[in-house]
């Protein structure tokens, strides 16, 4: 059944569909990014579609793999990867979109947090750890780097070795908006590693 999107996939978006294929009923098709909003939209609201699951989307830095012997050229240096699912067709689907040039600018696609609405965290985590921008996304910021952090740590061409800056503790007054920090955890709280007398406060030796 999950062949069957691919053949409704290039009926209705022909030459934009730029490859499929099922290996070991792996569905996937590789879009023009152009129109990947239009296509995630199609296969939510057509009623043989369905797909209403948005299961995880990833970005995937593929920085030199076209120097590997035997391996094809590509466009776009990065991949958005989607996967869907619907549970009353019960059929399944990877969506790909290839973006950015070999410096990694350029690197952007329509976000989708207008047809399922959860894809707003992992979009920003590919914002955050790939540096693929999400246009119109509703909160476009990092999710796990601190916002001075520089650079893109899943990129194959960020150092690993590097230092980043250290931010000084700030007050809420001094950032100039509420930090919402959790208190300090009590002395019973919390990873004991490191306590020179962890089991003490229970009368161990």
């Amino acid at each position: 059944m999950s062949e069957r999107v691919l053949e409704v996939l290039k009926s209705q978006f022909g030459a934009a569909v730029l490859e499929t294929h099922s290996q070991l009923g792996d569905d996937t098709a590789v879009l023009d990014p152009k129109v990947w909003k239009a296509a995630c939209a199609f296969l939510k609201s057509d009623p043989q579609m369905a797909f209403d699951m948005m299961i995880d989307l990833c970005g995937v830095d593929y920085a030199g793999f076209a120097d590997k012997p035997g391996a094809r050229p590509r466009e776009g240096r990065f991949e958005v990867v989607l996967h869907l699912y619907s549970t009353s067709r019960r059929h399944r689907v990877r969506l790909k979109a290839r973006v950015g040039d070999e410096e990694g600018d350029g690197a952007q696609i329509d976000s989708v947090t207008d047809v399922w609405p959860g894809v707003n965290w992992f979009e920003r985590e590919a914002y955050d750890l790939v540096g693929i921008t999400f246009l119109g996304h509703p909160d476009l910021r990092r999710i796990l780097m601190y916002p001075e952090f520089t650079g893109h740590p899943l990129r194959k061409d960020y150092p690993a070795d590097r230092t980043q800056p250290l931010v000084p503790y700030r007050t809420e007054e001094e950032a100039g908006l509420t930090l919402d920090k959790q208190a300090p955890f009590r002395a019973d709280e919390g990873m004991p590693f490191g306590r020179t007398a962890w089991g003490a406060d229970r009368g161990e030796s």
